[in-house]
This record gives C-alpha cells, sequence and structure tokens, in this order.
C-alpha cells in the first residue's frame, strides 16, 4: 500500500514489541521497518539502467519472506549494537529488535498482497505475485483511523494501559475495515460474473479491484479470446448487474511481446495489457488493463500507462499515463469516475 499507511503499520508493529520498554521510540523504529521493503524502488533505479527491470524489481526480493526474516537478524543487530549503550545498556535485548523488525519487514508484504500491484511474497522461490485485488493501494479509510490511534496513544506514558488500549483499538478498525473489503470483493465478482452469464459473454478469466481512495467504487477487466471487456460496479448502484461495458481487441503484434523485456512487462501485467502505436515513430503506448479507466466512458484512459521505445539495442520504457488535455484540472480529471462511484 501507499507509504504512509506501511509507516503506520510499522510504528504499531513496533509499538506491539517494544513500547512498554522505549515508549514512542518504538513506534519510530518501526515506522524505520515498516518503511524498509520500498526501498527497492531506489535500489532497482540504482541497479538497473532498464526502467522496466528497474519496475519489476519493486516487491520483489525485498518483499518477500525470507527478506523479512534476512533483514530481521541484520537490521536487528544493527540497531541493538547502536541503542544499547550508556544510559539505555540492558533496558533492549537482541531478541526484542530482532522481533520489532521481523514484524515491521513481515506485515508490510502481507499488507500489499491485499492489493492489485501483486507481490513476490515467495521469492526467489516462486516470481508468483500475491494480489486479492480487495483494497486500493491508498485508502483512507483503511489508514486513517489507524493513524489517529497511534497518534492518540503516543499522548501516555509506556507503562500506561491506555497505550495498549489504544494500539489494539487502532489494528482492530483497520483489521475489520480489511475483511469488509474483502466481503465486497466477494459481493462485486459474484455481480460480474452473473451479468456475464446474463449477457452470454464467453470469458476465460477476469479480475475486479477497487477504484483509488475508496472500496465503492469496483472496476472489472474480462478477457475473452479476441477481446477485452472492462466494467465498472458501484455499491451504491440501483440494479446488481453491469450493462455497460468497453471493449479493446487484444491485438498486440504491433511489437514483438516474446522479446525479454516486453515479456517482463506482460508477466508484470498478469497478461492484461493492450499496445498501441503512438504519433512517434518506433515509440508505443502499453496500458496495464488491470488498473482502472479514468473515464469510464473511455477504453483508452487506462490509469497506468507507459511509453515503450527501444534504447541501445533493448525495449525500455518511460511512465506517462493517460493523456490529458492541456487546460484539464484535478476535478475535470476525477469527475467521471467520481460521478461514476455515486452510482446508478
Amino acid at each position: 500500500m501507499d507509504s504512509l499507511t506501511q509507516i503506520v503499520l510499522g510504528a504499531a508493529c513496533g509499538e506491539a514489541v517494544l513500547g512498554k520498554k522505549i515508549g514512542n521510540k518504538a513506534l519510530l523504529f518501526g515506522a524505520l521497518g515498516g518503511t524498509i521493503p520500498d526501498l527497492d524502488v531506489f535500489i532497482g533505479s540504482w541497479m538497473y539502467s532498464n526502467e522496466i527491470q528497474a519496475m519489476a524489481f519493486h516487491r520483489g526480493f525485498m518483499h518477500s519472506v525470507l527478506f523479512a526474516f534476512i533483514g530481521a537478524f541484520l537490521f536487528g543487530w544493527l540497531v541493538f549494537k547502536l541503542y544499547d549503550k550508556g544510559k539505555r545498556f540492558n533496558s533492549t535485548t537482541l531478541r526484542d529488535w530482532q522481533k520489532l523488525f521481523f514484524w515491521a519487514l513481515f506485515t508490510h508484504p502481507l499488507l500489499d498482497c491485499f492489493t492489485p500491484y501483486g507481490t513476490q511474497l515467495f521469492y526467489p522461490f516462486s516470481d508468483y505475485r500475491v494480489a486479492f485485488n480487495n483494497i486500493s493501494v491508498a485508502d483512507p479509510f483503511y489508514t486513517a483511523p489507524f493513524l489517529i490511534c497511534l497518534i492518540v496513544l503516543m499522548f501516555f506514558k509506556r507503562q500506561k494501559k491506555q497505550r495498549r488500549l489504544w494500539l489494539k483499538l487502532g489494528i482492530g478498525i483497520s483489521s475489520i475495515y480489511m475483511i469488509f473489503t474483502l466481503f465486497n470483493k466477494y459481493r462485486v465478482d459474484s455481480v460480474f460474473e452473473s451479468s456475464l452469464k446474463n449477457q452470454n459473454i464467453s470469458f476465460e478469466r477476469y479480475r475486479t479491484q477497487p477504484t483509488i481512495f475508496n472500496n465503492i467504487l469496483w472496476y472489472g477487466v474480462v478477457e475473452t479470446d479476441t477481446q477485452y471487456f472492462m466494467g465498472f460496479y458501484s455499491l451504491l448502484d440501483e440494479e446488481k448487474k453491469i450493462t455497460e461495458w468497453q471493449s479493446i481487441s487484444k491485438d498486440n503484434s504491433v511489437v514483438p511481446m516474446e522479446d525479454k523485456d516486453l515479456a517482463i512487462l506482460a508477466w508484470f501485467s498478469d497478461n492484461y495489457y493492450k499496445v498501441r502505436k503512438t504519433d512517434i515513430e518506433g515509440e508505443y503506448r502499453y496500458s496495464d488493463l488491470r488498473y482502472p479507466l479514468l473515464n469510464p466512458d473511455d477504453a483508452e484512459s487506462s490509469l497506468f500507462s507507459m511509453e515503450i521505445f527501444k534504447k541501445e539495442g533493448r525495449w525500455d520504457m518511460r511512465t506517462n499515463g493517460p493523456d490529458f488535455d492541456k487546460n484539464a484540472t484535478a476535478k475535470s480529471i476525477f469527475a467521471p469516475m467520481i460521478e461514476r462511484l455515486k452510482g446508478k
């Protein structure tokens, strides 16, 4: 999920493990631990000159269970050696710090698994990207109550029972909301399946996910033999069915997708993608169809798009996004999706 949410979750892990011993400093170290896996964005850019390879590195090894164990030992040992000095000598143990970093490093990718991006939780033993698709990568209804509870507990001394109470409240509220999104996911999947069946759309597979910042408006992409169908469903819709679909051809022969770099892009998108020519010779628009259309009525307004091109004999990419009118404002850009969220 987004960085703020991971900081909050990491801070909660720090409080749970070391809050009684070191107070608010446990929140700080937990937050740092919860941030570490996402540093793979910067490490990937440093390791690879090719942007496709760098993007594939994110949510790879540093988001795996193996890294949680390795990182717990390494970071736990390092922080213990730096912290256990002077007046703080013997106030904590090596095991305390290793537990703190394990839970901060482990819960980070575990939480990411619920989002649509995909997390290589079992890397290097498997490159399977775990994605339950039940919550957006940024959802304030999950994060805000959790954050408020942690802020409140900071004002209590480390031995006070109220501190532990607010921690449990923050974890409890966020967990209940996560369960709520799983029920929503089940409900939305049933609506998509029944809608496809009633309209005699023979499909190979489909996937659904909530749109950004909410769990009310959902998006789904359906794969058939020759096309992709994309549709939206709001929990506020009067009828439990989808009648309006946007469709595009599956033909992606404009570029050699068997190329090793382009094959990584296809793997990253779980083979839900569309490639189109652009006005620039040698450049193509690659759209990851797993992510919602910015405009529910425009099949080419994919939220996650990029330009792909040859660079020094290899395919590379440049993150771009949808084409916006030069006079567009944030309000006008998101207006179609907000209007669809209200139901119909």
